[in-house]
């Protein structure tokens, strides 16, 4: 079974029987559920819209008919984005005074993934409570559609992309001047999706010279989507020519983003977010936010600027939340997820890549150099594929008691808090896995302490 069903959505892969994949019966059916939700905390009069943005998956077209469709038949007029970042469909909810926005992307998933992503009138993911509501009403197909002479209309408008680039120069910390002094020069991996279509026109108005690989926006990716080492040897390649300042790479819907050094080296997923966060913490003091599975060096850069850092639970919405409660200047996620509230409260690689360029001008240094300055930690990513009857629940609670002498944090999963090192395991919300991740100061630490403990669990199954 392949559809997961969570408060941030519907995701699954395409093709199969009802209730087991994503197919346009599970794709009506969510929809709906979503737009029931809307209409009822909708206010005032008038016609009311919802704007829908997709990145170029090989289904996206297939799903953005059935969905817009959808929406118009309860009543709800479509504006069609089409293919759009992420970002770029968050902050066009806000700009067009929508009911809220439904992104169709699987992010980081395989070609044969495709999802709904949900978002409220700020532009924002739903909250908990509002995800299960969804839920609970597509349970109970409690929907009532709309009359003939009451049904939604078509919009489509192709003018957002412009109008993201133009919020990210108008950032005050995007220093457009310096990134065009520095003259630099970077190669992107695009990934065959949306970040073909935006981002050399990100980096044309920032005065920026670049290469594109994989630019077409066919959805047939080229490699493994998700912005891993081991997914980006092309690039990796490419950069060893020397003749880079830097490397750019995003997921299929551009809200991740990881950069490779001068010298063919990746700058690490983990420090985008660190990176970005001590330019802005320079420049704007302040706190900060990332989820659990993130890096402690944020915390470390955090500090080291004055600033109090703070954990929230891995999900973007958790991580917004936490950072409007703290009055975080910035956050996001150690997945390369930059979330800056002086755009908007969404991860945003173009806001990411604005304000990487401008620390790298400021401080005419080579990418390399800059990931030296900070902290050195090592991350390990594992995973436990689960089956129909692992008790993930009775799991965790044993893992708890066996490291009560630890600082625990239960939140989401478990993660034990070792002086010199963590590790971090939780169910995840977007595959049939249990996540484990570990970070110290060696790789072969922090994999070792991973291991250590998917050995517990599987001794547990």
């Amino acid at each position: 079974m392949t559809l997961i069903k969570s408060i941030s959505g519907i995701r699954g892969t395409i093709g199969g029987p009802t209730g087991d994949t994503l197919n346009p019966l599970d794709i009506v059916k969510f929809t709906t559920a979503y737009a029931t939700l809307m209409k009822r905390r909708a206010t005032g009069e008038g016609r009311k819209k919802i704007v829908v943005g997709r990145d170029a998956r090989i289904s996206g077209d297939m799903v953005r008919n059935v969905v817009c469709g959808t929406l118009m038949g309860m009543g709800l007029d479509v504006v069609d984005i089409d293919l759009a970042t992420t970002p770029t469909t968050e902050l066009a909810v806000r700009w067009t005074g929508a009911l809220g926005g439904i992104i169709i992307t699987a992010s980081h998933n395989p070609r044969q993934w495709n999802a709904l992503k949900l978002l409220n009138s700020e532009g924002e993911f739903l909250t908990k409570d509002d995800g299960n509501e969804v839920l609970s009403i597509a349970e109970k197909e409690d929907f009532d559609y709309a009359d003939v002479d009451s049904l939604g209309l078509y919009t489509r408008d192709d003018s957002f992309n412009q109008r993201h680039i133009e919020s990210v120069l108008d950032l005050k910390l995007a220093d457009v001047d310096a990134i065009r002094d520095a003259k630099f020069k970077v190669c992107v991996d695009a990934i065959n999706s949306v970040g073909g279509i935006i981002l050399p026109d990100l980096l044309k108005a920032l005065g920026v010279e670049y290469t594109i690989l994989n630019s077409t926006a066919n959805g047939d990716f080229a490699h493994n989507p998700e912005p891993l080492e081991k997914n980006l040897q092309g690039i990796m390649d490419e950069m060893r020519s020397g003749k880079y300042n830097l490397g750019i790479v995003v997921d299929p819907d551009v809200d991740r983003l990881a950069f490779i050094c001068e010298n063919g080296e990746m700058f690490g997923e983990e420090y985008t977010l660190v990176s970005v966060a001590d330019y802005v913490l320079q420049h704007t003091p302040g706190n900060t936010v990332s989820n659990l599975s993130s890096t402690r060096a944020l915390r470390d850069v955090t500090e080291r600027h004055g600033g109090t850092y703070t954990a929230a639970a891995v999900g973007e919405v958790n991580v917004t939340t936490k950072m409007k409660e703290v009055g975080a200047v910035i956050g996001g996620e150690g997945n390369g997820g930059v979330i800056y509230p002086e755009s908007h409260y969404g991860r945003d690689a173009l806001v990411g890549i604005a304000l990487f360029l401008s620390s790298l001008a400021h401080k005419k240094c080579t990418a390399s150099e800059l990931r030296a300055t900070f902290p050195n930690y090592f991350i390990a990513k594992n995973r436990i594929d689960l089956t129909p009857s692992t008790d993930i629940d009775a799991i965790l609670e044993k893992v708890k008691e066996m490291y009560a002498s630890e600082k625990i944090t239960d939140i989401d999963g478990v993660k034990i808090d070792f002086p010199d090192k963590w590790v971090h395991l939780r169910k995840s919300n977007t595959e049939p896995i249990i996540r484990v991740y570990s970070e110290a100061a060696t790789m072969e630490e922090a994999d070792a302490l991973g291991k250590k403990l998917m050995q517990v669990v599987y001794d547990m199954q």
